[in-house]
């Protein structure tokens, strides 16, 4: 295997493999049935070499009759037991990828955003989706070929060195050359045909995702058709990196042909000396050579398995870059507190991974029965606090604690059961309304969903569906409108049994009366069966204010030259007081009333 692959790639497939949870019964399964079905094949190419070869002495009929019953068994089960195999190996392959998904969705959901952040979106589906088909490819293309090439040629070297050792040399030595030298001459291209194709594939995918989720912006700005050309340029080298991999499969072909010559002719040069001086039969000559031919079917297959090889091991490397590495480091338990959880951010600074902060200056406490709002001019930093906020992000500096406890060193799951986040892009699946709710809460009732629902302003939509709670929702939200979209999501957060919730700009896409009277409802209404949530609402509008307990104003700090350094927290307060005492809120406040009164 290091004849294909690089130490860095076997450390990444040895720590891969064990996430596809082979079945190693199942997987012995099908090499068995594939080794018995390309025996299938040899005893086929054997027996009719014996059947012509007897046929041409002209014995009885009878004499033939065993012969003929051979061909007809071996011709049926060659098909019969190949279409097994493919049944036994696609299912191992099928549950292998099914694991290995499972595994790195587990794993990502687990793991710290900025495990990701790095990456272009087109990038990570690229990860999650192609290398993990990838690597669960290496079962049935790479490892199942070479186990029953392997058990075939040599059980096919011993046969015929029992009627000819120098023919059964010959034919070692052809399936050595096919089955060695081929891959490994061809695999050099095959790499480099592999590296072009993964980049053209990742560019590919994150232009054909920006051209499909922003095409309505893209319009309006006039790069519709530039980003159009760039993927159909994309397209033309995707296309060459396909065609520079297939000159080595044709190569490994030619090879093939080549090794099965060296066999054949081998077998002639011994075989029939051997046969004039009596020591194999004229019969038995007809076997030497044509069994080889049969043989090398199981040879043929190893170079397009290195480079299947080669194509999963980058797709181990490139899966574990996004999977947290095993860390030393144990959770620390979130002790729980009488009156509910606390969260507290003290001195905190906030950015994106390898970004610079953005906000900083950021006290605040949050528990439930308290409202807290967040608010600012669009891009300054507000859903980043909320990111750093729920565990997300680590912070740039200053520290968040729940129950004093660093979010950072608790558990993912624990925090997620205390804290609920409902980012501004959060998705819908396509499943039904219920499934979408039961995301947050999967012992939801239907009672409990629709009463969601209903808080969330979507009562008669939800009596307008012809199935329901059963209305199947397409992936993204792509079937319902943006204010729907809005709304199932602010559902879903109302769903979270967490006790303390994070909402970005839950009014967003829907029209202003209604998102400022279901702004002012989370502020202000109790929401839950039991107790009061904590609530912290990232808003650009400022009218639903009034029943926040304490509202947070985002300035941006300037360079000399006019420029956003970054954000602070400018000023803090009630509604009320922010009105009388901030010159800049109430002219936002009343630009908001006159918009309003204009658009009403």
């Amino acid at each position: 295997m290091s004849l294909f692959i690089t130490p860095r790639e076997k450390v990444a497939l040895r720590q891969m493999m064990p996430l596809l949870e082979l079945n190693k019964t199942q997987f012995a399964a099908a090499v068995l049935l594939g080794t018995l079905g390309l025996g299938a094949s040899i005893g086929l190419a054997a027996t009719s070499a014996w059947l012509i070869s007897r046929a041409s002495q002209h014995p009885p009929v009878l004499y033939l009759s065993v012969a003929a019953v051979g061909v007809r068994f071996f011709g049926i089960s060659k098909a019969v037991l190949r279409y097994v195999q493919r049944l036994a190996s696609h299912r191992v392959a099928m549950n292998g990828i099914a694991s290995l998904r499972e595994n790195v969705y587990r794993s990502l959901a687990a793991s710290r955003t900025d495990t990701v952040t790095g990456l272009k979106r087109g990038d990570i589906l690229a990860r999650t989706g192609a290398d993990v088909d990838a690597l669960g490819d290496l079962l049935v293309k790479s490892i199942l070929p070479a186990c029953v090439a392997l058990v075939t040629a040599v059980a096919t070297v011993i046969g015929l060195a029992f009627i000819s050792p120098a023919s059964a040399t010959a034919l070692a030595i052809g399936l050595l050359i096919s089955g060695i030298a081929g891959p490994v001459l061809t695999i050099r291209s095959a790499r480099l045909a592999e590296l072009a194709d993964e980049v053209a594939r990742v560019d590919l995918t994150s232009n054909a995702l920006t051209l499909l989720d922003h095409h309505a912006e893209l319009a309006v700005s006039g790069r519709t058709r530039q980003l159009r050309d760039h993927i159909r340029t994309t397209e033309r080298e995707l296309t060459r990196a396909k065609d520079a991999a297939a000159r080595p499969a044709a190569f490994a072909a030619v090879l093939d042909g080549v090794a099965m010559a060296v066999a054949v002719v081998g077998a002639i040069v011994f075989g029939v000396p051997e046969t004039n001086a009596g020591l194999v039969s004229a019969v038995a000559l007809g076997v030497l050579v044509l069994t080889p031919l049969a043989t090398f079917e199981g040879t043929a297959e190893l170079a397009p398995a290195a480079v299947q090889l080669v194509r999963s091991a980058r797709a181990a490397v490139r899966i574990e870059e996004i999977l947290d590495q095993p860390s030393e480091r144990h959770p620390v338990d979130i002790p729980a507190l009488p009156d509910g959880p606390i969260l507290r951010a003290e001195n905190l600074a906030v950015g994106w991974p390898g970004g610079p902060t953005v906000v900083e200056g950021i006290n605040l406490e949050l528990k439930p029965g308290r409202s807290l709002a967040i608010v600012g001019p669009s891009g300054i930093g507000k859903s980043t606090i909320l990111f750093t906020l729920a565990g997300m992000l680590e912070p740039k500096a200053g520290r968040v604690t729940l129950n004093g406890v660093d979010i950072s060193a608790a558990a993912s799951e624990d925090v997620g059961a205390l804290v609920s986040l409902t980012a501004e892009d959060a998705h819908i699946f396509a499943t039904s309304v219920r499934e979408n709710l039961r995301v947050a809460d999967p012992e939801l009732t239907d009672d409990e969903a629709i009463d969601h629902l209903n808080t969330a302003g979507l009562g008669s939509w939800t009596r307008s569906l012809h199935e329901g709670l059963d209305t199947m929702l397409g992936s993204g939200g792509k079937t319902v409108s943006g204010g729907e979209r809005r709304r199932l999501l602010l559902a879903r957060a109302l769903a979270s049994p967490a006790p303390l919730m994070l909402l970005d700009e839950p009014g967003e896409h829907i029209d202003t009366a209604t998102a400022d009277r279901l702004v002012s409802d989370l502020l202000s209404v109790p929401v839950g069966t039991e107790s009061r949530r904590g609530t912290i609402v990232v808003t650009h509008r400022l009218t639903p204010l009034a029943h926040a307990d304490d509202i947070f104003v985002l300035s941006p700090i300037r360079d000399s030259d006019g420029s956003v350094k970054r954000a602070t927290i400018s000023d803090r307060g009630t509604h009320e007081s922010l009105t009388q005492r901030n010159e800049t809120y109430r002219w936002a406040l009343q630009r908001e009333g006159n918009t309003d009164a204009t658009t009403q």
